[in-house]
């Protein structure tokens, strides 16, 4: 942070120090224009790049991996349909499906 003011301190010096542009230069306004354009671009640059704390985007940020996670799945208990042979009260015969688990 204290190096974004310095830095702005100094480049608003610097422009205050810098002689203005006469109409006897044969800049013209629209050059005058163009060149404020530049120099304030320049200057939104190297704050900017000031303030991104020594990031470059084309630098790799290598970052370990995750550690391997081991889940062990529980599928519970194993059903099965059984076809079972059974008698009611009155003697009668059904055969009927079961399900049975192990």
């Amino acid at each position: 942070m204290r190096t974004t003011l310095a830095m702005a301190a100094i480049l608003s010096g610097l422009i205050t120090l810098a002689p203005a542009a006469q109409a006897r230069d044969g800049i013209g306004p629209a050059g005058a224009a163009a060149l404020g354009a530049i120099g304030g671009l320049a200057i939104g640059g190297a704050i900017a790049s000031s303030n991104n704390n020594g990031y470059y985007p084309g630098q790799p940020v290598y970052r370990a991996p995750p550690p391997p996670v081991y889940v062990e799945e529980d599928y519970g208990p194993v059903c099965h349909f059984e076809r079972r042979r059974t008698v009611d009260a009155y003697g009668d015969v059904y055969i009927r499906r079961v399900r049975v688990c192990e």
